[in-house]
């Protein structure tokens, strides 16, 4: 019988099939323009429901899964690097696919697709707006619909991420890895260390006094994921055939997204810094990204999804000044963008 466990090892979340996903803070985007992918300031920590089952509430313990904690209108983006084998994975934002828009499904769909496939999707970093572009991840709390799910169904009654992966048939997965090993064989592909999908660290919280574990049980303040400012980042359509895929999921996981207090209350754990200021990150000249892979065809975008409003127009402007990165600082990564030129007899 397959393993359906999902394990975290260090703050990566392992889903069978080897699909490794991790929540990476991030700078938050104007929500007006369209703009460079923005970096990786370090990861958010993961903990499982199960070991603070005395101080979770009790919707948490049935829902299970994991959790981390967030800060209001903090950014996020997943990233998918370490995944070893193809899969697809589907991205629920409260039970939302944040790649179709469409209600929460146990099966892949085509017309419009409802999941992304590793590891060709190196990311993402929001729900797909498409054309090229997706809307930024933001945390924001239930109860005020600017979370994509209350925008999309009406009520907010899920919040968190929900995430779910399918390996591909065995035959399939066997002939994968003939060819993957006949390409190791041939050469070995280089990669590079740091860039976009390698989170830069960030200094740890001061050190507080653990709380207590016992006590009576309360409702947390649960959060959820609105959308913030457009990035150019595309969402690419699977060239396999539905049917290489398997039926049913392998895994699946609840995340859970916690304030920082109510995570220091929960865990007895100091939460991580609040998120850095962008215009000095910005004019400290480190680095933007551009990612752009020219086999991969982009997904169109969903009306679903292109109707969601940003949390700036739920919850008023608190944007200081936007100092946009130079040229030089928005760094290339894969192929470079355009057709590429043909070459003859010289």
């Amino acid at each position: 019988m397959a393993d359906t466990t999902v394990r975290i090892d260090g703050n990566t979340l392992r889903l069978p099939g080897g699909v490794a996903v991790r929540f990476i803070r991030t700078l938050r985007l104007p929500e007006s323009g369209t703009h460079a992918l923005p970096p990786g300031l370090g990861e958010f920590p993961v903990r499982r429901v199960a070991d603070y089952a005395d101080t979770v509430p009790q919707a948490w313990r049935a829902r299970g899964g994991v959790m981390l904690p967030v800060y209001l209108r903090e950014a996020m983006w997943l990233s998918f690097g370490g995944t070893a084998e193809p899969a697809a994975l589907q991205v629920g934002v409260g039970k939302v696919c944040a790649v179709s828009g469409k209600p929460w499904s146990d099966r892949l769909r085509r017309k419009p697709q409802n999941y992304v496939v590793l590891p060709r999707q190196p990311w993402l970093d929001g729900i797909n707006s498409g054309k090229g572009t997706v809307r930024q991840f933001v945390a924001v709390p239930l109860g005020l619909g600017a979370t994509v799910e209350g925008q999309v169904t009406g009520e907010e009654v899920w919040g968190g991420v929900q995430l779910q992966s399918f390996p591909l048939e065995e035959p399939q997965l066997a002939r994968w890895r003939r060819e993957e090993m006949l390409r190791a064989e041939r050469a070995r592909a280089f990669m590079p260390s740091g860039g976009y999908g390698a989170a830069m660290p960030m200094a740890a919280a001061p050190a507080q006094g653990a709380v207590p574990a016992g006590g009576p049980r309360r409702a947390a303040a649960a959060m959820g994921l609105g959308v913030g400012g457009s990035m150019r980042q595309e969402v690419y359509e699977d060239d396999r055939p539905l049917s290489d895929w398997a039926e049913t999921p392998a895994g699946r996981v609840f995340v859970h997204l916690v304030t920082p207090p109510e995570w220091r209350r929960i865990t007895g754990e100091a939460p991580p810094p609040s998120p850095v200021d962008r215009a000095a990150y910005t004019r400290a000249g480190l680095p933007w990204f551009d990612y752009y892979d020219q086999d991969a065809e982009d997904l169109a975008p969903t009306d679903t999804l292109g109707a969601v409003k940003p949390v700036g127009d739920w919850l008023g402007d608190d944007h200081e000044p936007w100092q946009a990165p130079s040229p030089g600082q928005v760094k290339p990564l894969k192929d470079a963008p355009g057709k590429p030129v043909e070459d003859g007899d010289w």
